[in-house]
């Protein structure tokens, strides 16, 4: 099955939802892949500290602490699902299995603070309604906290910007379904369109 590499994807450091939305798009006209396969993964909490390992802007084998971040899993029938996250070092795609063993690791030895949640989104969803003007990367006095990318902002019909709605955890609001890190694991682990 044909899959991207990593250097052929549309890639801007700092804007994981938008690299994301590419990758989704490239699958789209692309891949023999059904989209009902591919779900895109935002990982926050509510006070939006989350440690994530092999990150390419990690010192060693520390985290880094995001406020959220978003990767790819496809969910491929009866064969192991794979996340592409275009912000790390393993390799891309990996397995589920490899990338919540080495860089999502364990809630159990953490502050509680830095339990991630995964709201997890339908692609074809995520591709029809997310949207960005990319406000969160502005600086209060208008300057950029990282360049944006050279292509035009994100957005549907319906809004300019949408992207809290998509790293927020609270299960009543926004697009998809919130999980723990072990629910989702347990869940993920196994083939979701299954159960």
């Amino acid at each position: 099955m044909k899959t991207p590499r990593r250097e052929d994807c549309v890639y801007t450091s700092c804007y994981c939802e938008e690299n994301v939305w590419h990758l989704c798009s490239w699958f789209r006209s692309e891949a023999e892949v059904q989209l009902q396969e591919l779900y895109v993964l935002f990982i926050s909490n509510h006070h939006r500290t989350v440690p994530l390992w092999r990150q390419k802007s990690a010192r060693g084998d520390l985290p880094v602490v995001w406020d959220y971040h978003v990767v790819l899993l496809w969910s491929r029938p009866s064969l192991d699902p794979l996340i592409f996250d275009l912000d790390s070092v393993l390799d891309f795609p990996c397995s589920l299995q490899e990338y919540t063993t080495q860089a999502l690791r364990s809630d159990q030895d953490l502050n509680p603070q830095y339990h991630r949640l995964i709201r997890v989104i339908p692609a074809d969803l995520f591709l029809q309604k997310f949207s960005s003007d990319r406000s969160h990367m502005k600086k209060p006095d208008g300057t950029w906290t990282m360049p944006p990318p050279s292509y035009p902002p994100i957005q549907t019909q319906e809004t300019s910007t949408n992207l809290e709605l998509f790293i927020q955890m609270k299960q009543d609001q926004g697009l998809g379904q919130v999980h723990s890190l072990q629910n989702f694991i347990t869940r993920f682990s196994q083939d979701p369109n299954q159960s």
